[in-house]
């Protein structure tokens, strides 16, 4: 049976993969990216949010059956703060009223396994205590400082974003309704967003350095894609706030046993 998802981030890399696969599926995708796809939207704003959900709304005729939150920024600007960790939150809260009328809702979002890396406390900490004003603010004391205390802004974004899938997914309003809510964490991807890192056998070698990937190595967008799309499908009945670690190894690696 045909089911209708909302992809953010749809224009490419993963979620162009995903919206791919979905359709081809018999699917109905409902694709929101800044532009190139069904609902233009920034998710960087408030505005843009709220205009997003109105629009899914309009287009859904208020019923979709899956939301996967797969927008997200790779610079190590304030920008990324905005789209990667509120961005995210509010497309899953936003749209899950819609979700009501499906007979298998499903809900996911696109982490990563940089949320393995040391994160900016202060940043963590603003994040999660849902203060965009002062974690905009931190994340532009980072971005001014450059160089790898910038970088540290991406993995603390996904950190946080990890961090809210398992504080809420056992929540009434989640699980309780019957909406099974988790994260997809994906290794190095190859994609618009990743081309520095991949683009060049020397790149490649330098990141496979910093991100530990003995299965297979550097993957493309489509393998993700097979994960989303069973996470978002009628199938995943019972997983509940799982961050699933799709990086050829690196969560092995680097936390071994610690999670036990």
């Amino acid at each position: 049976m045909s089911r209708t998802y909302v992809i953010t981030g749809a224009a490419s890399g993963i979620g162009k993969a995903t919206a791919d696969l979905l359709v081809e599926r018999g699917h109905k995708v409902i694709g929101v990216d800044l532009h190139g796809t069904d609902i233009d939207a920034d998710l960087s704003t408030a505005a843009g949010r709220e205009s997003m959900v109105a629009a899914v709304s309009d287009m859904s005729r208020g019923t979709i059956d899956a939301v996967i939150a797969n927008a997200g920024l790779a610079t190590p600007t304030a920008a990324t703060v905005a789209v990667n960790y509120f961005g995210a939150v509010a497309t899953l809260e936003g749209l899950r009223p819609l979700l009501g009328g499906s007979p298998a809702p499903r809900a996911v979002a696109t982490a990563s396994m940089a949320s393995l890396y040391p994160p900016d406390e202060a940043l963590l900490e603003l994040l999660l205590a849902g203060d965009e004003p002062g974690a905009l603010a931190r994340g532009a004391e980072l971005e001014a400082a450059g160089g790898d205390t910038a970088n540290l802004i991406y993995g603390t974004t996904k950190r946080a974003l990890a961090r809210w899938i398992r504080r809420h997914a056992a929540s009434p309003e989640w699980a309780g309704a019957g909406i099974p809510l988790n994260a997809v964490a994906p290794g190095v991807v190859v994609t618009p967003m990743t081309k520095a890192f991949t683009d060049t056998a020397e790149a490649r070698e330098a990141i496979l350095q910093m991100v530990p990937m003995p299965l297979n190595g550097i993957f493309e967008p489509r393998d993700v894609a097979y994960l989303l799309g069973w996470l978002a499908s009628k199938e995943n009945a019972h997983l509940c706030g799982q961050v699933i670690f799709i990086d050829g190894g690196s969560d092995a690696v680097i936390r071994g046993d610690s999670t036990w």
